[in-house]
This record gives C-alpha cells, sequence and structure tokens, in this order.
C-alpha cells in the first residue's frame, strides 16, 4: 500500500476537536488500514455500533497510555503545540494515534531518556500488531455510564495528521517533568544516633528548611 499523503499539523488550535464520532472522511482513513477497506465499510454499514480490529503499520501506529497520564500528554500536546491525532478510550487506557514508525522508534528514544523511568507503561502497537477501534458513533445519551470504547478526537479527514515519536517523547518527558515538580519534598537525612568512637561530640544539624513545591501546571 503506498504511503499515505497527509496535512501538516493544526493551526493554532490550542483545545482538541469535541467531534466524539468518526466523519465519512475519517472512516475512509480508518478502513484504509486494511487490506480489505471495502469489507471494512460493508461491515459498518451492516453495524455501525461494532468496534473493529485494525492492523497497524502502514497507515497509523498506536500508542497505549494509562488513562490519566494520556490526558496530561493530551492536554501537553494541545496547551503547547502542535496537538494530536485521533485518540480513543479503551477498557482505563488512552489510544494515541500515531505516525507509522512511532511504535518502534518511541521505545528507543525512551531507552535514552533518563526521565524514562517517572513515566507509566507505554503500550506500543506497530507493524504485526492490530488495536480495536471504537465504533463510528457515540452510545445514546440515554446510557448511564460512557462505553469502555469510544473517540476523545474522532478521525475527521482522509488524511489527519499524527504525531511522530519524538511529538509524544517530549510530551510524555514534560508531564513527568511537572510531575516531579509537584511531588512533597522528602524528608531531610537524620544526624548519627551517635559519634564516632574517640571523636568529639558535635551539636546535631539544624533541621532543613521546608521549602513549598508548586501545584501541577497544565501548561
Amino acid at each position: 500500500m503506498p504511503a499515505q499523503r497527509r496535512s501538516g499539523p493544526p493551526g493554532p488550535r490550542t483545545q482538541p476537536p469535541t467531534a466524539a464520532y468518526v466523519t465519512l472522511a475519517g472512516a475512509d482513513w480508518l478502513a484504509s488500514a486494511s487490506r480489505f477497506p471495502r469489507s471494512v465499510h460493508a461491515l459498518w454499514a451492516d453495524n455501525p455500533a461494532a468496534p473493529l480490529v485494525l492492523p497497524c503499520g502502514t497507515v497509523f501506529d498506536v500508542v497505549g497510555v494509562p488513562a490519566l497520564f494520556g490526558r496530561r500528554v493530551l492536554d501537553r500536546l494541545w496547551a503547547g503545540g502542535p496537538g494530536s491525532g485521533p485518540v480513543a478510550v479503551q477498557r482505563g487506557r488512552l489510544l494515541l494515534f500515531a505516525a507509522p514508525g512511532t511504535a518502534q522508534r518511541l521505545p528507543a528514544l525512551l531507552g535514552w531518556e533518563e526521565w524514562a523511568r517517572a513515566m507509566p507503561p507505554l503500550l506500543c502497537h506497530g507493524t504485526g500488531d492490530a488495536v480495536t477501534v471504537p465504533p463510528l458513533y457515540p452510545q445514546g445519551e440515554e446510557e448511564p455510564v460512557p462505553p469502555a470504547s469510544r473517540w476523545l478526537v474522532a478521525p475527521e479527514v482522509r488524511h489527519p495528521w499524527l504525531p511522530d515519536a519524538e511529538v509524544l517523547l517530549w510530551a510524555c518527558v514534560r508531564v513527568a517533568r511537572a510531575a516531579a515538580d509537584a511531588a512533597p519534598a522528602g524528608p531531610a537525612p537524620s544526624a548519627p544516633a551517635t559519634p564516632p568512637l574517640g571523636g568529639p561530640v558535635a551539636e546535631p544539624p539544624a533541621p532543613a528548611p521546608v521549602t513549598s513545591t508548586s501545584t501541577l501546571s497544565p501548561r
């Protein structure tokens, strides 16, 4: 399958699109990930509320992150630019649709990044993997709870812009740094209970001053 042409990153918007349903152009993009896009459209025509399994690696890769961390990464992508591609919610995790090759490159970049230890595990799905995408349309408003699988940022165009490994890496690093800055300071180390044998008895050191820490900033 030939490489897909993609538009540039989003413009000056600082908030993700609010559409929770897939447009016809977005459905064409999703179906193009399959070797049989017409069959995908036929399945959706019969049951547009059904989730579907699609392969990764050619049209998109997918990075799965825990929901809370993923929301902060998504906020960072939109607050500081350049925005995100489609995003789905899947059983307590966020699925960030990324440029092909991200699933292979992102773990390598994280291996060189000291802040990787402060991040939760990222599940990268690329060539040879498949993911379950949510239904084209959201659940009805009469449903008491949100569905386990739904679009948070639904595909809207035939060639959506997708973040690459570097974009996702630095968004994750900034979220990890912000969380570390917001964490409370640890206790000061205590003085030894007894002086060394034969040494002078010194006064215990004064306790270290407690400094306040800033709260987590969305930016």
